[in-house]
């Protein structure tokens, strides 16, 4: 039977797996980060309307430059982040994996590089791979976080086209501190001009505040978000970035003609019109997050200090081991490969509290 070892795959995709987590059929799945709360009637029922106008022209080619949507997405970054963002600042793309993807296209490819501090997402260097981008592992710190002077020291070493900084991280939950981001930025300037990407995912469950700030002044310094998860929007794959009108233009270059659909726009028109709800929902997933934080410590485990909608905690003897004892009571968490780590998505409090009882008595065990 063929397999993929006998087609003429490119050599730096031999022997990688792609990118994925296990979808269960269990009562209570906390391993992929998702919103929880469903969104409410009455965005769905805006979304339906929204939809339904769109719906009328699906006979012609959506707007290709998403002008409405990316002129809400800078609004919405203004209100939040108190940084002045504009319509030529924004780009939008099919979740923040393709704005990855776009950026990589730009400004990587083959012959050039880029580098992360892992563990990180993952995503970073399977989509430098699979866009010829050589892919550079830095270092970080016991605790997970990054240490200064040895990603600078790398930086200036591998001199990359691309330096990838994901705050909060994920999968360890950890923000990187702004002065650690302006010191690898100076760093990358200065081995050669090369883009910084940050990438925050995650930023609206943090107890910090945005880096959008630091784009002034900054030309080849990018952020990227998601409506995936703040927005409770994963099933939509609306991604975006905020960066200097150049790197906007840049872009384009490399994006596919139309490749927002109508619907997705129209979707997320309607969705950024629900804001403040949606918002309130992350507020009460912070304090879930916070709680999973406290408890898991109360009953002994580690816990990485956490700004997103997860919390990584261990540490064991066997990680994967804990997963399926903690699968074996009906909850679901995501065993990334870290050893001695496990990480939980913060869910309903039924949920959380279901997961911290299979914990609760995993512990009571071990210590029997």
């Amino acid at each position: 039977m063929t397999g993929i070892d006998d087609l003429p795959v490119r050599d730096e995709l031999r022997g990688k797996s792609p990118y994925g987590a296990p979808q269960l059929d269990v009562p209570v799945r906390l391993n992929t980060n998702e919103n929880p709360y469903p969104l409410p009637e009455p965005l769905v029922e805006r979304i339906a309307e929204r939809v339904r106008e769109a719906a009328r022209d699906l006979n012609r080619y959506p707007d290709r430059d998403a002008v409405e949507l990316r002129t809400q997405l800078a609004k919405y970054l203004t209100d939040t982040s108190g940084h002045q963002v504009g319509l030529a600042n924004v780009w939008a793309a099919n979740g923040s994996n393709e704005v990855i993807q776009q950026l990589l296209q730009t400004f990587g490819g083959p012959g050039r590089t880029a580098i992360g501090f892992e563990p990180s997402y993952s995503m970073h260097g399977l989509i430098s791979r699979g866009t010829g981008t050589g892919w550079i592992s830095g270092p970080r710190n016991d605790d997970f976080t990054i240490d200064v002077e040895a990603a600078t020291k790398a930086i200036a070493e591998h001199r990359p086209d691309v330096v990838f900084i994901t705050t909060p991280n994920n999968p360890t939950g950890n923000a990187v501190p702004r002065e650690t981001v302006l010191a690898l930025y100076e760093a990358a300037q200065a081995a050669k001009p090369s883009m910084v990407v940050v990438d925050e995912a995650y930023i609206e469950f943090s107890h910090g505040d945005s880096l959008l700030p630091l784009l002034e002044g900054r030309p080849n310094l990018v952020v990227s978000r998601t409506m995936s998860k703040a927005f409770g929007a994963a099933g939509l794959r609306l991604g975006y970035l905020a960066a200097h009108p150049a790197v906007v233009d840049a872009v384009q270059l490399v994006r596919l003609p139309y490749h927002l659909s109508a619907v997705t726009q129209a979707t997320a028109l309607a969705a950024l019109e629900h804001t403040d709800t949606l918002l309130k929902y992350v507020e009460q997933l912070k304090s879930e997050r916070d709680r999973l934080v406290a408890e898991l410590r109360a009953a002994g485990y580690d816990v990485v200090e956490s700004d997103a909608n997860f919390v990584q905690f261990g540490r064991f003897e066997d990680s994967h081991t804990t997963w399926q004892q903690i699968l074996d009571r009906g909850v679901l968490v995501r065993d990334n490969g870290i050893p001695g780590w496990l990480r939980v998505s913060a869910g309903t409090p039924e949920e959380n509290d279901a997961f911290l009882d299979a914990v609760r008595e995993i512990k009571k065990e071990q210590s029997a």
